[in-house]
Order: structure tokens, then C-alpha cells, then sequence
């Protein structure tokens, strides 16, 4: 090569080095001014979300007041929506502006994310054209009451608006005496979306959530959205105010006319009636009218509405095992018999069957998928990244009681159904109060910015 040539070749490496540091330097004055942008923004969304907890907790007399107090507390949610939809594009512009640093750790967190999908609990079932119907109508956000009438198996559903497991109440007695309503992988499904919750909210790709949620006035939806909203909005009240309007339609006429019962199990029968009335109440206590925005705060929503789920099974179990073990043989098992009319009713035997038999494996990429997402999404450093570590090893064991309660079999009778319903719930409770702690921790850590990041992690990285 002649020196004419090298000169050439030098001037031309050095102006492409060149052209490189300024879109270096652009880049990352466009990252400063997106991270000092993001900052002032949650700063902003924490004074809006103050400001709507405010209104909410605030009780008005009459009629003038409440319209004005309702338009208040429209007009600041409209704002705290429009600044958190600013914040998401906000942090997707950082992504893409930060993709080629983190080209390496996000093809990494996609192979964890495949692996992690085939680790879930209700892979299985995903494919599943009957599971899949059920799915469907939990993206409606029907009741499983509702969702059985129109010739649809229940699924589990995650969220109606602020209020985890909506149908808690209907889901714990109607699985009870009519199991057949009820998808094979519904508890895998609960499983999933108890994981799901703690990290992506309603971000996730695999979890279906009710209509109702804080981004519903958004984009070109429109009217549709507002009015399905209000719907939503008038449910949620419902369920608060009234969560054993369910207990009526209890098929207590059908256990009377087929087990027959004598005068004393007919009191024993009142005294289940009244039981679950009771229960009810329980889960007044666990409604809420805030949505919960941050992971500690989704968590935190989802143990007081176990705790409160659970505490309704304690208190009507101790009833319905005296009614049931007061039975004689031919009258339990015509208890047993009971169900409703779903579609094609399979037998007993296959729907216990379909049960995962692998539910109970080893999910490690399950476990560590969130802390991947969150370890290339916040870059912690220091204690944040002890802290990290120190999540990952909750999340794991959390998981673990959940594998130790996987659904391999459904009862035969509504005793060993509300017997298995408890220790499911008791498995979820454990495992939420193993990663409680350790997120706390990591979430104190935390500067603005990476909170803003992981109040809106997406379960699969991208623009």
C-alpha cells in the first residue's frame, strides 16, 4: 500500500472515530436530559398519586360536594394517567438509546424469558383449546359465576381494577361445590399470575387482567374504554360492598334435595349458610379504591386479599366438614354428585388427570427471569446489587412453595376441595411473605429513576 493510500485510510478511520464520539456525545446528553427529565417527572407522579389518595380517603356531604369532589378526583387522575404514560415512553427512549451498550445482557434476558416460559406453571396448559375459551372470558373479566352460565369454565382472575382476585369469594365456594366449572389449570394459572404481579404488573404478555385498570382512558379508545371503565368501576363497588351477593344463588336447595337431610343436618346446613355469611366480611376489609403502582404496593394488595381469602375458608370449613361428616354414606355421595352443566362434562377421573404432572419440577429461569429484567433495566450497583441478591434468593424460595403445593389432583369431595383451596392459599401467603421483605430492601435502594423503571418493568425488554 502507498503512503497516499495509508494517509487516505488514516484521515478516513479518523473521521469515522470522529462521527462515532458525537453520536457518543449526542446520545448521551440525550440520556442526561431523559434522566434528569425522568426524575422531575416521578417527582411529579408521586405528588399527583399523594393528591388522589387524598380525594379518595375523603368522605363529602351532599350531593353539590360529591359532583364537585368526583370532578376533582377525575381531573387529577387524568393528570397522574397522562404523566405516567409520558414517563413509559420516557423510559423507552432510554432503552433504545441505551440498546447497543446492552446488546449482550439483553439477548441473555430473552433466552431466559423462552426458558422461563417453559418453565411455567400452567405451560402445560397453554395450548389447551378449553383453557384457552377460559382465558378469553377472564380478558372480559367475567365472574366465574357469569363466565359458567354462558358455557365457559372459569379461570382465574388476576385484577379487576384495584382489587386483586376479584371473584375470591365466589372463586373459594363455587370451586367447593362445583369443581366441574372450573378450567384444569386454574390454580396453575393463580400461580403464574401471584409471580407475574409481584414484578410486571399489568405489563405482563402472559398474564390476562381484567378490563379495569389505570391506563384504560388511554389512546384511541375512547369512549369504549371510559364506558368499560365505568362498568368496571361500578363492579369493584359491588364486589367491595356486597362479596356475599354470591351466597344466595349457594346451591343449598340442590344439596337439600339430594342429600335429603334431617332435621339436624338441616341445622348444621343453616349454620354453613351462616358461616359464609360471616366470611364475607372478611373481605370487606381487604378492598381498595388505590391502585396499587409500585411492587412493594402490588404485593402488599395481594397478601391482605389472601389473608382475607383465607380467613373465609377457616371460618366456613369448620362448618361445612360438621354438615358433610353428619352425612351417611348414600348422602355424601350424592353431595359429591353435584355440578353444574358446562359444556361437555368430562369425568372426575380426567380432569384430575389433566393435571400438570411436571408442575412440581425445578423452575429456576421462572425465578430468575424478574431479576435478570431488573438487573438490565435499574443497573444496580453496591448494596443495591446485595440487595438484589438478596430478592433473587426470596423469589426462589417463594417459588419453591409454590411448587410444593402444585394442583396434581382436584378432590372428589367439597370437603378435600376447601381442604386443598387452604393450603393452596397458605402456600401463596408463605411465599409473599418470603419476598416482602427482601423487596423492601431492594426497592429503599432505589433512586427516582430506577423506582419510575421498576413501577413499569416489562416482563420481555423493548421500545
Amino acid at each position: 500500500m502507498s503512503e497516499r493510500q495509508q494517509r487516505i485510510e488514516q484521515r478516513a478511520q479518523q473521521h469515522q472515530q470522529f462521527i462515532q464520539q458525537r453520536q457518543q456525545m449526542v446520545q448521551q446528553r440525550q440520556r442526561e436530559t431523559l434522566s434528569r427529565q425522568t426524575a422531575e417527572r416521578q417527582t411529579r407522579i408521586d405528588r399527583l398519586q399523594q393528591r388522589v389518595q387524598q380525594l379518595q380517603s375523603q368522605k363529602v356531604e351532599g350531593a353539590r360536594a360529591q359532583r364537585l369532589h368526583d370532578r376533582t378526583l377525575q381531573t387529577q387522575n387524568r393528570l397522574l394517567q397522562r404523566e405516567q404514560r409520558i414517563q413509559q415512553t420516557d423510559l423507552a427512549r432510554q432503552q433504545r438509546l441505551g440498546l447497543a451498550a446492552t446488546a449482550g445482557a439483553a439477548a441473555a434476558t430473552t433466552a431466559a424469558a423462552q426458558a422461563a416460559q417453559r418453565e411455567r406453571f400452567a405451560a402445560r396448559f397453554r395450548d389447551q383449546p378449553r383453557v384457552q375459551t377460559a382465558l378469553a372470558a377472564r380478558e372480559g373479566g367475567w365472574a366465574p359465576r357469569h363466565a359458567w352460565r354462558r358455557g365457559h369454565r372459569a379461570a382465574f382472575v388476576a385484577w379487576l381494577g384495584p382489587v386483586f382476585w376479584p371473584y375470591a369469594y365466589s372463586d373459594i365456594f363455587d370451586y367447593t361445590f362445583w369443581s366441574y366449572a372450573y378450567d384444569p389449570g386454574y390454580w396453575a394459572y393463580a400461580y403464574d399470575d401471584f409471580v407475574d404481579t409481584v414484578f410486571w404488573g399489568g405489563d405482563s404478555r402472559y398474564s390476562a387482567y381484567a378490563s379495569l385498570t389505570p391506563y384504560d382512558d388511554r389512546g384511541a379508545a375512547g369512549y369504549r374504554t371510559r364506558q368499560r371503565s365505568a362498568a368496571g368501576a361500578q363492579a369493584v363497588r359491588q364486589l367491595c360492598g356486597e362479596p356475599d351477593k354470591g351466597v344466595t344463588a349457594w346451591p343449598l336447595a340442590d344439596i337439600t334435595r339430594a342429600v335429603r337431610p334431617t332435621a339436624e343436618q338441616r341445622a348444621l346446613l343453616d349454620e354453613l349458610k351462616t358461616a359464609a355469611t360471616k366470611a364475607a366480611d372478611a373481605f370487606k376489609d381487604s378492598c381498595t379504591d388505590n391502585y396499587a403502582l409500585t411492587p412493594p404496593g402490588r404485593l402488599r394488595a395481594m397478601m391482605s386479599r389472601m389473608s382475607a381469602t383465607l380467613e373465609a375458608v377457616r371460618i366456613v370449613r369448620p362448618a361445612l366438614e360438621s354438615f358433610y361428616n353428619s352425612l351417611n354414606d348414600e348422602q355424601q355421595a350424592r353431595f359429591n354428585a353435584l355440578g353444574p352443566h358446562v359444556g361437555e362434562r368430562a369425568p372426575q377421573q380426567q380432569d384430575a388427570g389433566a393435571q400438570p404432572a411436571s408442575c412440581g419440577d425445578p423452575k429456576s429461569d421462572l425465578a430468575q427471569l424478574p431479576i435478570k429484567r431488573i438487573e438490565a433495566s435499574l443497573q444496580p450497583a453496591g448494596k443495591q446489587k446485595e440487595a438484589l441478591d438478596r430478592l433473587s434468593e426470596g423469589t426462589a424460595k417463594a417459588i419453591e412453595e409454590l411448587q410444593a403445593a402444585c394442583p396434581n389432583a382436584v378432590p372428589l369431595t367439597p370437603v378435600g376441595r376447601l381442604e386443598a383451596m387452604q393450603q393452596r392459599l397458605e402456600a401463596m401467603l408463605k411465599a409473599a411473605k418470603l419476598i416482602e421483605p427482601a423487596l423492601d430492601e431492594f426497592y429503599a435502594t432505589l433512586g427516582s429513576e430506577q423506582k419510575a423503571r421498576f413501577n413499569t418493568l416489562q416482563q420481555v425488554a423493548g421500545p
